[in-house]
């Protein structure tokens, strides 16, 4: 009985701490959304390396199957797979847009005399 008084008592307090956090930065909101990117364009790497392997035993199949005389289906039509590249932090991928370009080089002023 002590023991899940205990246990109560401590999750009540803890639940208490969180609720009074202050409101994140926007120092920290903005480092938040670039881990987000960051996690999202992992997610993109995985998906991009597990497409290649799917590719790679698709052909070997294939390969073996037509060695051995078996018969098979098919291949289903799937898209290609699109490599995402190295990773660009927010501000670097849209620093060359935002770059205005050179401006045009003024016109020498006409000597009077």
């Amino acid at each position: 009985m002590k023991k899940t008084l205990l246990v109560v008592s401590a999750l009540a307090l803890s639940f208490s701490a969180v609720a009074k956090l202050p409101a994140l930065s926007d120092e920290a909101k903005a480092k938040a959304a670039e881990t987000a990117a960051k996690n999202a364009h992992g997610d993109k790497i995985a998906a991009y390396q597990l497409c290649k392997s799917r590719e790679k035993v698709a052909a070997h199949y294939y390969k073996t199957a037509k060695a051995t005389g078996a018969k098979t289906n098919a291949p289903t039509a799937t898209p290609a797979c699109v490599d995402p590249g190295v990773y660009k932090p927010a501000e670097q991928a849209a620093a060359p847009a935002a770059a205005p370009a050179a401006p045009a080089p003024a016109a020498a002023p006409a000597k009077k005399g």
